[in-house]
């Protein structure tokens, strides 16, 4: 059971993110992009041309930012450990008294409170991990891997840019504009309440955010299409 609870933390924070980070960037970006395309011309070449261009190059950037952010973190990470594990062997007094303080302020006391300290001060692993978690709020899950970031931001990204463009490969410019709007907002509106049901929050109010988003670039798009339009050939 601990093991289960520790798969879907873990899937909760660095994956989840990774996810909806991807998807809803990719998906809102081209959305705008190829509406703002759809309404300044009437060819699908142009418009999948954009579309598609927007897609590589959102999915290769975001991938890049998240790997380098992700690694920047990791970094960061590993040098509070390494400091953390160094004052617990020339300081110990003074990490003892901050292990005390942490689980007195949860409520703890007496004898209770001095087992408590007592347990996790005897092993040092145990202990580093904990001034990790209370003191600093980090949490190795969600440094381990920047790689895997990069590839599942960079794969959301490229999915999440494909869905307005579907209506594109079916009907000519203007008449696949509705339909893109229809589907990104309902997607993102999905998502949004995937995201609330996953981790905290209210699925309708958080959907309602997401979708809002997207069609606030639909409009976007829309309006740069109509006021650059005429001067497209």
């Amino acid at each position: 059971m601990s093991q289960m609870k520790q798969g879907n933390r873990w899937l909760k924070r660095p994956i989840l993110r990774d996810i909806i980070l991807g998807w809803q960037d990719g998906l809102v970006s081209v959305l705008g992009i190829v509406l703002g395309v759809a309404t300044a011309t009437d060819s699908t070449r142009l418009v999948l041309i954009a579309g598609l261009a927007s897609l590589f190059a959102e999915a290769a950037s975001m991938a890049a930012v998240a790997y380098t952010s992700s690694k920047a973190a990791q970094d960061y990470y590993f040098r509070e450990l390494r400091r953390e594990q160094r004052e617990v062997e020339e300081i110990p007094e003074t990490e003892v008294r901050e292990i005390r303080d942490i689980y007195s302020r949860k409520g703890f006391g007496g004898g209770e409170l001095e087992s408590i300290v007592r347990r996790i001060t005897s092993d040092k692993k145990l202990w580093v991990e904990t001034m990790m978690a209370e003191e600093l709020r980090l949490f190795p899950e969600e440094y381990q891997n920047p790689a895997r970031s990069a590839g599942i931001v960079g794969l959301s990204d490229a999915i999440g840019s494909l869905l307005p463009l579907l209506p594109f490969f079916v009907w000519a410019p203007k008449l696949a504009i509705i339909p893109s709007v229809v589907i990104s907002v309902v997607v993102l509106f999905g998502t949004g309440g995937m995201k609330a049901r996953l981790t905290v929050g209210d699925w309708r109010r958080s959907g309602i955010e997401m979708a809002l988003v997207g069609f606030a670039a639909a409009v976007f798009g829309y309006v740069i299409g109509v006021l650059l339009g005429s001067t497209v050939p």
